[in-house]
């Protein structure tokens, strides 16, 4: 049991945790308004591993450390190609917002904004070109993205479902022998 509780701990001190944005909120109440606080965290371990969540309070930290251990519970894995982009390009919504995420050359760099650069960065994506079309509200963005990248599939998983190896899915055909009609050898006769 300690042993499993040292590991969780090891495991958490190696996230990245990116606050994305923090909101007032008020409540009406009878005597006036009570004021409170909503913080949206995405949380990551670099390497393929991410999660966000949101948490409300009535002080920062609080709210921040709800939305952390959110971000946590809800980590998903995506597949990364050479630990640095994504196998390919998908689109993602979330209610009004849309995002599209397009694989990257190596050197490109994370051209992203707001809510987007934050998650790739937790995720441990070093190339890749995202675009937010619609809203540009944070929650929806963030959860536009998730969709996307939940879709993502990488080769072995490709292979898998379809029943064939990863090499057949490589898209390049194989040489195929030339078609032997017998024009070839009449051609070949002719310049002989």
């Amino acid at each position: 049991m300690a042993r499993m509780q040292r590991e969780e701990r090891r495991e958490d001190s190696d996230l990245i945790e990116k606050l994305v944005g923090i909101n007032r909120v008020a409540k009406v109440v009878k005597g006036g308004r009570r004021f409170g606080f909503a913080a949206i965290v995405v949380a990551g371990d670099g390497r393929g591993r991410v999660g966000y969540g949101s948490g409300k309070a009535r002080e920062v930290p609080e709210a921040i450390r709800k939305a952390t251990e959110q971000a946590k519970r809800s980590m998903i894995r995506v597949p990364l190609r050479e630990g640095r982009t994504l196998h390919h390009d998908m689109k993602g919504g979330f209610g009004a917002g849309k995002v599209l995420l397009r694989a990257a050359p190596a050197g490109t760099g994370i051209i992203a904004g707001g809510p987007m650069r934050a998650i790739f960065e937790a995720l441990g994506i070093q190339d890749i070109v995202a675009k937010s079309i619609g809203s540009s509200n944070p929650h929806n963005m963030i959860k536009a993205t998730f969709e996307a990248l939940r879709d993502i599939e990488g080769p072995r998983a490709v292979a898998a479902r379809r029943g064939r190896k990863v090499s057949e899915l490589s898209g390049r055909p194989a040489k195929a022998e030339p078609a032997n009609d017998g024009a070839t050898e009449t051609r070949e006769a002719a310049n002989g």
